[in-house]
């Protein structure tokens, strides 16, 4: 089996690539590195830097089976500030690789959607029926939706939609204008600074680690109950932003309290994925928060803090 992965050199799509190559799976990459960092593509991967809009990509799709196609500009704050670049990668190069897929024949194409196009939603837990975007972003997230059902009823294309929630772990992109909490507090804190905190702390996020989402990765690519399917990946549970300072601020014995900044009225309040259907299929969470907070410290501190 040969896998594609565009992203590859980001945080989910650097997991999935080593997940993938420890069941003997060929993986090539793509990555135009403008997120993605070189070094976290694992050595195994028959890597292609390239932007997902170049009208050749298709060349790099021969002799593969699946797409997991993960490249996008998702920094939330950028995206607003810039919604016709938000668009033209989000939408337009989902559109590229769709039509290079349909092109070389791919079985199917797993794409990245968001649990951002259920935030202006007022009931929790959100099921996969009923979506509510608000930001440029999850508004660009959702127009990959409608594509994929169009190029689904149109051309023939199976995929599936996979909204993760709030993906942690090793590898988390802590580079971004405002890097995700768990990356920043950690890496705030090793290095005995102050960590912000946007808003009171108060907003509850749903969490879910890596390894759980690879796993269903998996089952994206051996289960046709998957195909033309969308689905939540989260963790069924969340916790407020002060919770999970406070969890990271005790495993790492520190003193230090955060600074509060500036609310960001764009982000939904709360978030908390129905995972009812993932689990229909034979899917469950796997790893508790504080046993992903651990491995992600442990990473940070042997492979952030060491080499800075």
């Amino acid at each position: 089996m040969r896998v594609l992965i565009t992203g590859v050199a980001g945080f989910i799509g650097s997991n999935l690539a080593n997940s993938l190559l420890k069941k003997n799976i060929e993986v090539v990459g793509i990555d135009n590195l403008s997120y993605g960092v070189l070094d976290q593509v694992p050595k195994d991967v028959e890597f292609h830097k390239i932007d997902i809009r170049d009208k050749n990509i298709s060349d790099i799709f021969d002799n593969i089976d699946y797409v997991f196609h993960l490249a996008a500009k998702n920094c939330i704050t950028d995206c607003q500030e810039d919604p016709m670049e938000t668009f033209d990668i989000n939408v337009n190069g989902t559109i590229n690789i769709f039509e290079a897929a349909i092109k070389k024949n791919i079985k199917k194409v797993i794409y990245a959607e968001s649990s951002s196009v259920y935030e202006g939603a007022t009931s929790l837990p959100s099921n996969e029926s009923e979506v509510f975007p608000e930001s440029i972003y999850a508004i660009s997230k959702i127009t990959t939706n409608f594509l994929a059902k169009e190029y689904e009823k149109s051309k023939g294309l199976i995929t599936t939609g996979l909204r993760y929630f709030n993906v942690y772990g090793p590898r988390q992109d802590y580079r971004r204008t405002i890097p995700p909490v768990f990356s920043a507090f950690i890496i705030n804190l090793l290095k005995g600074k102050q960590p912000t905190i946007f808003g009171d702390g108060s907003k509850k996020r749903d969490f879910v680690y890596v390894d759980d989402v690879n796993n269903f990765h998996l089952i994206c690519i051996q289960d046709d109950r998957t195909d033309n399917e969308i689905f939540n990946i989260g963790s069924g549970k969340n916790y407020s932003i002060n919770e999970i300072y406070n969890e990271i601020k005790n495993l790492l014995e520190s003193d230090i309290e955060p600074s509060f900044g500036k609310d960001f009225s764009f982000e939904a309040q709360n978030s908390l994925a129905n995972i009812d259907k993932a689990k229909k299929i034979g899917w469950d969470v796997q790893t508790d928060l504080k046993t992903g907070l651990k491995k992600s410290i442990d990473y940070i501190k042997e492979n952030v803090i060491s080499s800075s």
